[in-house]
């Protein structure tokens, strides 16, 4: 998508003033939401998009179902994942396609998994098979399990876990938490990892839960902070992001500084994209799609503000943004409808 067309699609959903204060109560009337502009509604905590073909497939995050979604946004329940067991922020969380494979990060009973099922049927009848486990003992708790999940242009799996609550292991090259992993697509470790023998492709993060590359191969994630500053990084390998040693830019030799910060109370990135130019990033205390101009880093935007919590940013298959909200997560504020997948045109 090209610049202009980029400027069309964020402007569509600026319907409302810039969002309240994160802890203010907010009232948002379904009428602000543009009809034209729904893919799918009426979903349950909904975490991740990935696009099977042209087919998108959808994880919730409580409820452990994989959806697919027809042509007028209708979602049939594909299959409900095995011994997920949602607790706070742990549930199904990421997925992605390769080839004929769905991938799957989610939190089991003691821990963060990841499996893949191969896919069979047409649209509007896709099945999954039996599970791979792939990568398994990543440590989870209740808040900060990462749990995005990508391919990038290399053709590996990319994985972000968060420290789970235990921040020293962030910096434990041996802990599998605080990280962001590279895995082969059948789960073997690449032998030009950074570190030989080891998934871990960087490390010292708190909680990761956004991905994306762009056309150059320069590598993104999204970043949650604790009480002063959530990050969007540059992402290259074997390097230390600082956390819990620090947080935000610090300029301390050994650590990589981010390229951006914000308070996490105008921010708590999730999902990013990468579109031409620019960074989209799905903001959840924040209440809003931030665009970060690739060749303007000390600038951003914001739009869609009257959706609430947003969890994901992807795009489709035709070009067009998509936006996933998360206000049925138990922290956001529902209107009639929540959640949906919103299009940008």
């Amino acid at each position: 998508m090209k610049r202009s067309a980029l400027a069309v699609a964020v402007s569509v959903l600026a319907l409302a003033p810039a969002a309240c204060a994160a802890d203010e109560p907010r009232t948002r009337p379904t009428s602000a939401v543009r009809a034209d502009a729904v893919v799918a509604q009426d979903l349950d905590s909904p975490w991740s998009i990935a696009f099977y073909g042209a087919t998108p497939l959808v994880s919730e995050r409580d409820s452990a179902r994989v959806l697919e979604l027809d042509a007028a946004g209708t979602p049939r329940e594909v299959a409900v994942i095995d011994d997920v067991e949602p607790s706070g922020e742990g549930g199904l969380l990421g997925i992605a396609v390769h080839e004929d494979f769905l991938y799957t990060y989610f939190t089991a009973d003691d821990e963060n998994r990841v499996q893949r099922f191969p896919i069979a049927g047409d649209a509007g009848a896709l099945t999954l098979g039996e599970p791979e486990t792939l990568i398994d003992d990543i440590p989870a708790a209740s808040n900060h399990n990462g749990g995005r999940i990508a391919f990038g242009p290399d053709g590996m799996l990319y994985v972000t876990t968060g420290d789970a609550g235990e921040a020293e292991n962030a910096q434990d090259s041996s802990s599998l938490s605080g990280k962001i992993l590279r895995l082969t697509p059948d789960g073997a470790v690449p032998d030009d990892n950074p570190f030989p023998g080891s998934p871990v492709y960087s490390f010292g993060h708190r909680n990761p839960q956004g991905i994306a590359w762009a056309d150059d191969g320069t590598m993104y994630a999204s970043e949650f902070g604790q009480d002063t500053w959530d990050e969007l990084n540059v992402v290259e390998p074997g390097r230390n992001y600082g956390w819990p040693d620090v947080e935000g830019v610090a300029d301390r030799s050994g650590f990589v500084d981010p390229i951006q910060q914000w308070s996490p109370s105008e921010a708590s990135p999730s999902g990013i994209a990468v579109v031409g130019d620019d960074i989209l990033i799905a903001n959840l205390r924040g209440e809003s799609l931030r665009r970060v101009p690739r060749n303007g880093r000390d600038t951003s935007t914001e739009t869609f503000t009257d959706l609430g919590r947003l969890r994901d940013v992807v795009v489709a298959p035709n070009g067009e943004v998509w936006v996933v909200t998360n206000n049925t997560d138990g922290r956001g504020d529902p209107a009639d409808g929540d959640d949906r997948i919103m299009r940008a045109r």
